[in-house]
């Protein structure tokens, strides 16, 4: 958050930036960013409305940063892909992008859940939505260069599969609980394994 103060302000002990940014994303996600006031966020954290302002400048700039975790982890994951070793297939890539996206998600599950929330309001989330689509046409060029290599089957579009592909991955935030049984490593191991080896046996 740009317009955060660059000097750690002290609110209510056991509370800083990041404590009140989580919580922040807790209730954007049950209420609604446009349903959720600085005082609501103050009442879940038991800090007064001036506690907040201590912290950060606005609603918006939690918001900001909110979306800014989501996305620049995904950004992260699509130029690493993007970046590999010479030699490196692209069929590779898109399979590591697949298991980070899955990481990333599991890791930051809020502040994506918030990201997949976003309907283009304001500015700001108008702004999100640009960048999740220039990492969209990215993926989409990865799944092209796949296709072309021949890896991947060449009947069906390539911005499909890409959908396809992540809508997968995205459809985690529907049901997905880090306290439940499944592991990280092992779901993000799972959902490549199943869109890329598919679920039928090697001999039947």
């Amino acid at each position: 958050m740009t317009d955060a103060p660059t000097t750690a302000r002290r609110g209510r002990p056991g509370y800083d930036q990041d404590a009140i940014l989580r919580g922040a994303i807790e209730l954007f996600n049950r209420q609604g960013y446009d349903g959720t006031s600085v005082g609501d966020i103050a009442k879940q954290l038991g800090l007064t409305k001036s506690a907040i302002y201590h912290h950060v400048p606005s609603k918006e700039a939690l918001l900001s940063a909110a979306l800014d975790e989501a996305l620049e982890g995904l950004s992260a994951a699509v130029s690493s892909a993007a970046e590999a070793a010479p030699g490196t297939s692209a069929y590779d890539r898109l399979r590591t992008v697949v298991r980070q996206s899955v990481e990333i998600l599991v890791d930051h599950l809020p502040a994506v859940t918030l990201l997949l929330r976003v309907r283009g309001n304001s500015e700001l989330e108008l702004k999100a939505l640009a960048r999740r689509r220039a990492i969209d046409e990215q993926l989409t060029r990865l799944v092209q260069a796949a296709v072309d290599e021949g890896a991947l089957r060449s009947d069906i579009q390539p911005d499909l599969i890409s959908r396809l592909l992540f809508g997968l991955v995205n459809s985690l935030v529907e049901w997905y609980r880090p306290d439940g049984q499944v592991d990280r490593d092992v779901l993000a191991d799972s959902i490549a394994a199943l869109a890329f080896d598919g679920l039928a046996l090697a001999e039947r």
